[in-house]
Protein backbone atom coordinates (compact mmCIF):
# COMPACT_ATOMS: atom_id res chain seq x y z
CA UNK A 1 0.00 0.00 0.00
CA UNK A 2 2.79 2.43 0.79
CA UNK A 3 4.35 1.87 -2.63
CA UNK A 4 1.00 2.52 -4.31
CA UNK A 5 0.56 5.70 -2.29
CA UNK A 6 4.03 6.88 -3.23
CA UNK A 7 3.47 6.24 -6.94
CA UNK A 8 0.13 8.03 -6.88
CA UNK A 9 1.80 10.95 -5.21
CA UNK A 10 4.49 11.17 -7.86
CA UNK A 11 1.77 11.34 -10.51
CA UNK A 12 -0.08 14.03 -8.59
CA UNK A 13 3.02 16.16 -8.15
CA UNK A 14 4.01 15.81 -11.79
CA UNK A 15 0.58 16.90 -12.90
CA UNK A 16 0.41 19.77 -10.42
CA UNK A 17 3.60 21.15 -11.94
CA UNK A 18 2.17 21.35 -15.46
CA UNK A 19 -1.59 21.94 -15.21
CA UNK A 20 -3.29 25.24 -14.53
CA UNK A 21 -6.57 25.86 -12.73
CA UNK A 22 -8.59 25.80 -15.95
CA UNK A 23 -6.91 22.77 -17.53
CA UNK A 24 -7.50 19.25 -16.26
CA UNK A 25 -5.25 16.24 -15.81
CA UNK A 26 -4.25 14.11 -18.79
CA UNK A 27 -6.28 10.94 -19.38
CA UNK A 28 -3.55 8.65 -18.03
CA UNK A 29 -3.83 10.44 -14.67
CA UNK A 30 -7.59 10.21 -14.53
CA UNK A 31 -8.47 13.47 -16.29
CA UNK A 32 -10.21 14.25 -19.58
CA UNK A 33 -7.04 14.53 -21.63
CA UNK A 34 -6.99 18.28 -22.25
CA UNK A 35 -3.62 19.77 -23.09
CA UNK A 36 -1.72 20.99 -20.06
CA UNK A 37 -0.58 24.59 -19.80
CA UNK A 38 2.91 25.43 -20.99
CA UNK A 39 5.59 27.21 -18.95
CA UNK A 40 5.68 30.97 -19.38
CA UNK A 41 8.00 32.18 -22.10
CA UNK A 42 10.73 34.56 -21.02
CA UNK A 43 10.19 38.18 -21.99
CA UNK A 44 12.82 40.64 -23.11
CA UNK A 45 14.09 42.86 -20.32
CA UNK A 46 16.14 46.00 -19.93
CA UNK A 47 18.73 44.92 -17.39
CA UNK A 48 19.35 47.19 -14.43
CA UNK A 49 21.75 44.74 -12.77
CA UNK A 50 24.48 42.47 -14.09
CA UNK A 51 26.08 39.20 -13.01
CA UNK A 52 29.84 38.70 -13.02
CA UNK A 53 31.16 35.13 -12.82
CA UNK A 54 34.02 35.01 -10.30
CA UNK A 55 34.72 31.31 -10.78
CA UNK A 56 33.01 28.08 -11.75
CA UNK A 57 33.55 24.36 -11.21
CA UNK A 58 31.77 21.12 -12.10
CA UNK A 59 31.00 18.85 -9.16
CA UNK A 60 29.30 16.11 -11.18
CA UNK A 61 25.63 15.41 -11.77
CA UNK A 62 23.35 15.69 -8.75
CA UNK A 63 21.29 12.66 -9.72
CA UNK A 64 17.69 12.35 -8.53
CA UNK A 65 18.06 14.54 -5.45
CA UNK A 66 18.46 18.23 -4.76
CA UNK A 67 22.00 18.67 -3.42
CA UNK A 68 23.04 21.70 -1.42
CA UNK A 69 26.36 23.32 -0.64
CA UNK A 70 28.14 24.54 2.42
CA UNK A 71 31.11 26.79 3.08
CA UNK A 72 33.52 27.63 5.88
CA UNK A 73 36.00 30.46 6.38
CA UNK A 74 38.36 29.12 3.74
CA UNK A 75 36.46 26.50 1.76
CA UNK A 76 33.37 25.58 -0.23
CA UNK A 77 32.19 21.96 -0.06
CA UNK A 78 29.92 20.34 -2.63
CA UNK A 79 28.82 16.84 -3.58
CA UNK A 80 27.71 14.83 -6.59
CA UNK A 81 24.87 12.33 -6.55
CA UNK A 82 27.31 9.47 -7.10
CA UNK A 83 29.06 10.19 -3.83
CA UNK A 84 31.95 12.49 -4.57
CA UNK A 85 32.75 15.30 -2.14
CA UNK A 86 34.96 18.15 -3.29
CA UNK A 87 36.63 20.87 -1.25
CA UNK A 88 37.24 24.08 -3.19
CA UNK A 89 39.19 27.17 -2.31
CA UNK A 90 36.57 29.75 -1.38
CA UNK A 91 38.27 32.61 -3.24
CA UNK A 92 39.43 30.91 -6.44
CA UNK A 93 37.20 27.86 -6.86
CA UNK A 94 40.23 25.60 -7.32
CA UNK A 95 39.95 22.03 -6.05
CA UNK A 96 41.81 21.36 -2.79
CA UNK A 97 40.77 17.72 -2.51
CA UNK A 98 38.21 15.25 -3.81
CA UNK A 99 37.07 12.02 -2.17
CA UNK A 100 34.65 9.25 -3.12
CA UNK A 101 32.39 8.33 -0.22
CA UNK A 102 31.10 5.10 -1.71
CA UNK A 103 27.47 6.09 -1.00
CA UNK A 104 24.77 7.89 -2.95
CA UNK A 105 24.71 11.37 -1.44
CA UNK A 106 21.07 12.40 -1.22
CA UNK A 107 20.89 15.69 0.65
CA UNK A 108 24.03 17.72 0.14
CA UNK A 109 26.82 18.74 2.47
CA UNK A 110 26.72 20.22 5.96
CA UNK A 111 29.59 21.58 8.03
CA UNK A 112 30.48 22.80 11.48
CA UNK A 113 32.85 22.16 14.38
CA UNK A 114 35.54 21.05 11.93
CA UNK A 115 33.28 18.40 10.36
CA UNK A 116 32.02 17.93 6.81
CA UNK A 117 28.88 15.77 6.91
CA UNK A 118 26.75 14.05 4.26
CA UNK A 119 23.82 11.64 4.33
CA UNK A 120 22.92 8.86 1.90
CA UNK A 121 19.83 7.33 0.33
CA UNK A 122 20.24 4.34 2.66
CA UNK A 123 20.32 6.37 5.86
CA UNK A 124 24.09 6.43 6.27
CA UNK A 125 25.64 9.54 7.81
CA UNK A 126 29.34 10.13 7.15
CA UNK A 127 31.44 12.76 8.90
CA UNK A 128 34.84 13.83 7.60
CA UNK A 129 37.38 16.27 8.93
CA UNK A 130 38.33 19.30 6.84
CA UNK A 131 41.22 17.34 5.32
CA UNK A 132 38.82 14.76 3.90
CA UNK A 133 39.55 11.97 6.40
CA UNK A 134 36.62 9.92 7.65
CA UNK A 135 35.93 10.60 11.34
CA UNK A 136 32.88 8.40 11.83
CA UNK A 137 29.95 6.71 10.14
CA UNK A 138 26.48 6.31 11.60
CA UNK A 139 23.01 5.12 10.54
CA UNK A 140 19.58 6.70 10.86
CA UNK A 141 16.10 5.31 10.20
CA UNK A 142 15.74 6.09 6.47
CA UNK A 143 17.19 8.06 3.55
CA UNK A 144 18.67 11.45 4.36
CA UNK A 145 17.12 13.99 1.99
CA UNK A 146 18.29 17.20 3.64
CA UNK A 147 21.61 18.65 4.71
CA UNK A 148 22.85 17.51 8.16
CA UNK A 149 23.28 20.43 10.58
CA UNK A 150 25.99 20.79 13.23
CA UNK A 151 25.27 22.79 16.39
CA UNK A 152 26.03 22.67 20.11
CA UNK A 153 27.97 19.40 19.90
CA UNK A 154 25.17 17.66 17.97
CA UNK A 155 24.83 16.64 14.32
CA UNK A 156 21.13 16.91 13.51
CA UNK A 157 19.89 14.65 10.72
CA UNK A 158 16.39 14.77 9.21
CA UNK A 159 15.42 11.50 7.50
CA UNK A 160 12.78 10.81 4.88
CA UNK A 161 10.37 9.21 7.33
CA UNK A 162 10.13 12.49 9.24
CA UNK A 163 12.39 11.41 12.11
CA UNK A 164 14.99 13.83 13.43
CA UNK A 165 18.08 12.27 14.97
CA UNK A 166 20.70 13.98 17.11
CA UNK A 167 24.16 12.42 16.84
CA UNK A 168 27.14 13.27 19.04
CA UNK A 169 29.58 15.21 16.88
CA UNK A 170 32.65 13.46 18.29
CA UNK A 171 31.67 9.86 17.48
CA UNK A 172 28.31 9.81 15.67
CA UNK A 173 26.50 7.89 18.38
CA UNK A 174 22.83 8.70 18.84
CA UNK A 175 22.15 11.37 21.44
CA UNK A 176 18.39 11.63 20.90
CA UNK A 177 15.55 10.84 18.50
CA UNK A 178 12.42 12.85 17.76
CA UNK A 179 9.64 11.03 15.95
CA UNK A 180 5.97 11.64 15.39
CA UNK A 181 3.17 9.87 13.54
CA UNK A 182 2.67 10.74 9.88
CA UNK A 183 -0.31 10.38 7.51
CA UNK A 184 -0.49 7.37 5.19
CA UNK A 185 0.23 9.54 2.17
CA UNK A 186 3.04 12.12 2.33
CA UNK A 187 5.16 14.17 -0.06
CA UNK A 188 8.73 12.96 -0.52
CA UNK A 189 10.54 16.15 0.32
CA UNK A 190 13.91 17.54 1.25
CA UNK A 191 12.63 19.64 4.12
CA UNK A 192 15.44 20.25 6.55
CA UNK A 193 15.94 21.77 9.95
CA UNK A 194 16.59 25.44 10.70
CA UNK A 195 18.68 26.15 13.81
CA UNK A 196 18.84 29.36 15.79
CA UNK A 197 20.09 29.94 19.34
CA UNK A 198 20.04 26.31 20.38
CA UNK A 199 16.61 25.57 18.93
CA UNK A 200 15.86 23.44 15.85
CA UNK A 201 12.73 24.28 13.86
CA UNK A 202 11.23 21.69 11.51
CA UNK A 203 8.04 21.26 9.49
CA UNK A 204 6.21 17.97 9.05
CA UNK A 205 3.50 16.18 7.12
CA UNK A 206 0.02 17.38 7.97
CA UNK A 207 1.16 21.00 8.22
CA UNK A 208 2.76 20.80 11.68
CA UNK A 209 5.74 22.89 12.81
CA UNK A 210 7.85 21.96 15.83
CA UNK A 211 10.58 23.61 17.90
CA UNK A 212 13.11 21.27 19.54
CA UNK A 213 16.03 21.80 21.89
CA UNK A 214 19.22 20.96 20.03
CA UNK A 215 20.99 19.50 23.07
CA UNK A 216 18.42 16.82 23.90
CA UNK A 217 15.70 16.85 21.22
CA UNK A 218 12.95 17.74 23.68
CA UNK A 219 9.85 19.42 22.28
CA UNK A 220 9.46 23.11 23.16
CA UNK A 221 6.24 23.71 21.23
CA UNK A 222 4.25 22.51 18.24
CA UNK A 223 2.12 24.68 15.98
CA UNK A 224 -0.27 24.12 13.08
CA UNK A 225 0.72 25.90 9.87
CA UNK A 226 -1.82 24.30 7.56
CA UNK A 227 -4.88 22.09 8.00
CA UNK A 228 -5.52 19.21 5.57
CA UNK A 229 -8.80 19.54 3.67
CA UNK A 230 -10.55 17.73 0.85
CA UNK A 231 -12.33 14.44 0.25
CA UNK A 232 -9.49 12.21 -0.97
CA UNK A 233 -6.10 11.33 0.46
CA UNK A 234 -4.42 13.23 -2.38
CA UNK A 235 -6.55 16.30 -1.71
CA UNK A 236 -5.74 16.15 1.99
CA UNK A 237 -1.98 16.30 1.55
CA UNK A 238 -0.82 19.45 3.33
CA UNK A 239 2.84 18.82 4.08
CA UNK A 240 5.57 21.29 4.93
CA UNK A 241 8.17 20.30 2.33
CA UNK A 242 10.79 23.01 2.92
CA UNK A 243 12.78 24.35 5.85
CA UNK A 244 11.18 27.01 8.07
CA UNK A 245 12.62 30.53 8.14
CA UNK A 246 13.37 32.29 11.41
CA UNK A 247 14.23 35.71 12.79
CA UNK A 248 14.29 37.08 16.32
CA UNK A 249 10.51 37.39 16.51
CA UNK A 250 8.82 34.71 14.47
CA UNK A 251 9.05 31.43 12.58
CA UNK A 252 7.39 31.04 9.20
CA UNK A 253 6.68 27.95 7.08
CA UNK A 254 4.65 26.98 4.04
CA UNK A 255 2.81 23.78 3.09
CA UNK A 256 2.17 22.11 -0.24
CA UNK A 257 -1.59 22.27 -1.00
CA UNK A 258 -1.94 24.37 2.12
CA UNK A 259 -1.01 27.67 3.69
CA UNK A 260 1.86 29.95 4.57
CA UNK A 261 1.90 31.10 8.18
CA UNK A 262 4.06 32.72 10.82
CA UNK A 263 4.04 31.96 14.54
CA UNK A 264 5.57 33.53 17.62
CA UNK A 265 9.10 32.21 18.15
CA UNK A 266 8.74 31.80 21.93
CA UNK A 267 5.54 29.75 22.25
CA UNK A 268 4.48 29.00 18.69
CA UNK A 269 1.32 31.10 18.94
CA UNK A 270 -0.20 31.91 15.52
CA UNK A 271 0.39 35.41 14.12
CA UNK A 272 -1.22 35.07 10.67
CA UNK A 273 -2.09 32.49 8.04
CA UNK A 274 -3.09 32.68 4.37
CA UNK A 275 -3.63 30.20 1.57
CA UNK A 276 -0.58 29.90 -0.67
CA UNK A 277 0.74 26.48 -1.70
CA UNK A 278 4.40 25.72 -2.29
CA UNK A 279 6.69 22.70 -2.51
CA UNK A 280 9.73 24.98 -2.71
CA UNK A 281 10.22 27.32 0.23
CA UNK A 282 10.59 30.75 1.75
CA UNK A 283 13.12 33.49 2.30
CA UNK A 284 12.85 35.96 5.17
CA UNK A 285 14.71 39.27 5.15
CA UNK A 286 13.81 42.13 7.46
CA UNK A 287 10.10 42.91 6.94
CA UNK A 288 9.76 40.84 3.77
CA UNK A 289 8.81 37.18 3.32
CA UNK A 290 9.49 35.88 -0.19
CA UNK A 291 7.71 32.85 -1.64
CA UNK A 292 7.90 30.73 -4.79
CA UNK A 293 4.51 29.02 -5.04
CA UNK A 294 3.66 25.69 -6.66
CA UNK A 295 2.76 27.40 -9.94
CA UNK A 296 6.07 29.26 -10.15
CA UNK A 297 4.71 32.65 -9.12
CA UNK A 298 6.89 34.83 -6.89
CA UNK A 299 5.36 36.69 -3.93
CA UNK A 300 6.67 39.32 -1.56
CA UNK A 301 4.64 39.31 1.65
CA UNK A 302 4.65 41.54 4.70
CA UNK A 303 6.06 39.30 7.43
CA UNK A 304 3.95 40.98 10.11
CA UNK A 305 0.54 40.64 8.44
CA UNK A 306 0.98 38.25 5.51
CA UNK A 307 -0.43 40.81 3.08
CA UNK A 308 0.92 40.89 -0.47
CA UNK A 309 3.48 43.60 -1.20
CA UNK A 310 3.85 42.49 -4.82
CA UNK A 311 3.41 39.41 -7.00
CA UNK A 312 5.27 38.51 -10.20
CA UNK A 313 3.39 36.12 -12.52
CA UNK A 314 5.92 36.05 -15.37
CA UNK A 315 7.41 32.70 -14.26
CA UNK A 316 4.27 30.58 -14.26
CA UNK A 317 5.07 26.85 -14.45
CA UNK A 318 8.81 27.47 -14.81
CA UNK A 319 9.47 25.51 -11.60
CA UNK A 320 10.80 28.61 -9.85
CA UNK A 321 13.16 27.60 -7.04
CA UNK A 322 13.29 29.07 -3.56
CA UNK A 323 14.35 32.72 -3.90
CA UNK A 324 17.29 34.30 -2.14
CA UNK A 325 16.86 37.90 -0.96
CA UNK A 326 19.77 40.33 -1.13
CA UNK A 327 19.92 44.00 -0.20
CA UNK A 328 18.31 45.22 -3.44
CA UNK A 329 17.45 42.06 -5.32
CA UNK A 330 15.70 38.71 -5.23
CA UNK A 331 17.43 35.84 -7.06
CA UNK A 332 16.08 32.40 -8.04
CA UNK A 333 16.60 29.71 -10.67
CA UNK A 334 14.26 27.80 -12.98
CA UNK A 335 13.96 24.48 -14.81
CA UNK A 336 15.94 25.63 -17.87
CA UNK A 337 19.03 26.77 -15.97
CA UNK A 338 18.21 30.47 -15.95
CA UNK A 339 19.00 32.58 -12.92
CA UNK A 340 16.50 35.44 -12.58
CA UNK A 341 16.83 38.70 -10.68
CA UNK A 342 13.92 40.84 -9.46
CA UNK A 343 14.02 44.19 -7.72
CA UNK A 344 13.22 43.40 -4.11
CA UNK A 345 11.06 46.51 -3.62
CA UNK A 346 8.66 46.13 -6.54
CA UNK A 347 9.27 42.67 -8.09
CA UNK A 348 10.23 44.02 -11.51
CA UNK A 349 12.73 42.12 -13.66
CA UNK A 350 16.29 43.36 -13.25
CA UNK A 351 18.61 40.74 -14.79
CA UNK A 352 18.88 37.21 -16.14
CA UNK A 353 21.75 34.76 -16.62
CA UNK A 354 21.80 31.35 -18.31
CA UNK A 355 24.15 28.98 -16.51
CA UNK A 356 23.84 25.58 -18.16
CA UNK A 357 20.93 23.65 -19.63
CA UNK A 358 20.03 21.88 -16.38
CA UNK A 359 17.60 23.02 -13.72
CA UNK A 360 18.57 25.29 -10.83
CA UNK A 361 16.55 23.80 -7.99
CA UNK A 362 18.54 24.70 -4.90
CA UNK A 363 18.26 28.12 -3.32
CA UNK A 364 21.34 30.29 -3.99
CA UNK A 365 23.45 30.97 -0.93
CA UNK A 366 25.35 34.12 0.00
CA UNK A 367 29.13 34.08 -0.45
CA UNK A 368 31.50 37.05 -0.13
CA UNK A 369 29.12 39.81 -1.23
CA UNK A 370 27.80 37.55 -3.96
CA UNK A 371 26.11 34.22 -4.56
CA UNK A 372 26.94 30.56 -4.87
CA UNK A 373 24.67 28.58 -7.21
CA UNK A 374 24.59 24.87 -8.10
CA UNK A 375 22.77 23.35 -11.08
CA UNK A 376 21.41 19.82 -11.36
CA UNK A 377 24.18 18.95 -13.84
CA UNK A 378 26.72 19.82 -11.14
CA UNK A 379 27.74 23.25 -12.32
CA UNK A 380 28.91 25.37 -9.40
CA UNK A 381 29.10 29.14 -9.91
CA UNK A 382 30.42 31.90 -7.69
CA UNK A 383 28.74 35.10 -8.87
CA UNK A 384 28.64 38.75 -7.96
CA UNK A 385 25.70 41.01 -8.82
CA UNK A 386 26.13 44.69 -9.57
Amino acid sequence: MKLRHYLLLLVALAVSGCASDDETMPAWAGGDGKRAAEPAKLVDIVETAKFVTRWQYNLGDSGANLLQLTFTKDAVYGASGKGGITRLDRSTGKSVWHIETGVTVSGGVGSGAGLVVVGSNKGEVLAYDEDGKLRWKSKVSSEVLSVPQVSDGIVIVRSGDGHITGLHEEDGKQAWLYERSTPALVVRSQAGVTIQRGVAYAGFAGGKLAALKVVDGSLIWEASISQPHGNTELDRISDITSSPVVDDEQVCAIAFQGSVACVDIVQGNPLWNREISSDKGLMLLRSGLYVSDDKGLIYALDKTTGSTIWKNEKFSLRDSATPYAMEKHLVFGDYEGYLHVLNREDGKLAARLKLDDSAIQAQPIALDDGLLVQTRAGGLYSLSLH
